[in-house]
C-alpha cells in the first residue's frame, strides 16, 4: 500500500437515495467527471461501505466515484428476488437512473462476476472493468481450501463480525472498532434476513459456460486485481488462468487477503485512475 495514498479513517460520504425498479436504493458517491461504480460482494455485512476509503482518492482525480448498496444490503430495500442475476439486471437501471452514462464497473468479490456479464451483454454502455478480489473470475481448483468463511444462523455478534474481517484483511489495523460497528450494523436485522434467505436461492441455470472462460471476449478494458494472501487458493487459480489466457491482464498484489479494497487501497486507486482518466 502506498503511503500518499489515505488508508486509515476514510472521510465518510453522505448517504443518498435513488428509486429503481420501486426500489429504495442507497449510493455513496465523491468527485465530478467520468463515472466510477464500485460493487460490493455478497458476504454477511457487505454495503457500499466497504469503498469508503476508495472514493477520495479517484475524486480528487476528476472521477465521480460512486458505490452502491445491492438490493437486500445495506440500507437498500429487500426485494422480493434475492437471485444474483436481480441483483446484476439492476445494475445498468441504477446507472441509467443516476445518469452516469458510460460508466467503469470496479466489482468486488461475487459481484465481478456480474459485472463481467454485463459487459459481456452490452461493452457498449461501459468504459472499463476492473475486477477486484473476485474468485469467480477464477478456474476452479481441486482442494481448494479456505473459501467463503464461518458461516452463522443467528445474527451474528460483535466479535463474530470482528472475526470475519480480521480473516479476511492482511492489514489487521484497518480491522478498528468503528469499521467492526458500522459492519455489524449492517450484518444485522433485515439485512441478515435477506442474506439468510438469499442461501436458499439457486446461483443460476446450470449448463451454462463459466464467466471465466469467456473472459478473453470482453471487448473493453479490462484488468483483475488479486490478493496473494487472498481465500481458496486465489493466488494459484490466478497464474492458472494466467497460463490459459495470456492475454488477460492478472496482476497480483502481495500483502492483500479478500478485502482488496482496503489492503490494496493505493493500488486500486492507481490502477483506476490511469484506466479511467489515461
Amino acid at each position: 500500500m502506498d503511503a500518499d495514498l489515505p488508508a486509515l479513517a476514510p472521510i465518510l460520504a453522505e448517504d443518498r437515495f435513488v428509486t429503481v425498479d420501486g426500489l429504495k436504493i442507497r449510493y455513496i458517491e465523491r468527485g465530478e467527471g467520468p463515472a466510477a461504480l464500485f460493487m460490493h460482494g455478497a458476504s454477511l455485512g457487505s454495503s457500499a461501505d466497504v469503498f469508503q476509503r476508495n472514493l477520495g482518492p479517484l475524486a480528487e482525480a476528476g472521477i465521480r466515484a460512486i458505490a452502491y448498496d445491492h438490493p437486500g444490503f445495506g440500507l437498500s430495500d429487500t426485494p422480493a428476488d434475492l437471485s444474483v442475476a436481480a441483483r446484476r439486471d439492476m445494475t445498468p437501471k441504477l446507472i441509467d437512473t443516476l445518469g452516469l452514462g458510460k460508466t467503469a464497473l470496479i466489482p468486488h468479490s461475487q459481484s465481478g462476476g456480474m459485472a463481467a456479464q454485463l459487459v459481456l451483454k452490452e461493452p457498449a454502455r461501459y468504459s472499463n472493468l476492473i475486477a477486484i478480489g473476485t474468485g469467480g473470475l477464477l478456474p476452479p481448483q481441486e482442494n481448494a481450501k479456505g473459501g467463503r468463511g464461518a458461516a452463522t444462523e443467528q445474527e451474528p455478534s460483535l466479535e463474530f463480525t470482528r472475526q470475519q474481517l480480521l480473516s479476511t484483511t492482511f492489514n489487521t489495523a484497518l480491522v478498528t472498532d468503528e469499521e467492526v460497528a458500522l459492519r455489524h450494523a449492517r450484518s444485522t436485522g433485515k439485512n441478515f434476513e435477506a442474506h439468510m434467505a438469499r442461501s436458499g436461492v439457486g446461483a443460476g441455470a446450470s449448463g451454462a459456460k463459466p464467466v471465466w472462460q469467456r473472459l478473453q471476449d470482453i471487448e473493453i478494458p479490462f484488468v483483475m486485481l488479486i490478493g496473494r494472501e487472498d481465500r481458496a487458493n486465489a493466488f494459484e487459480r490466478a497464474e492458472l488462468l494466467k497460463q490459459r489466457y495470456p492475454e488477460l491482464d492478472i496482476r497480483i498484489v502481495a500483502n492483500c487477503k479478500h478485502m482488496v479494497p482496503w489492503d490494496a487501497a493505493g493500488e486500486v486507486a492507481k490502477l483506476a485512475i490511469q484506466a479511467i482518466r489515461g
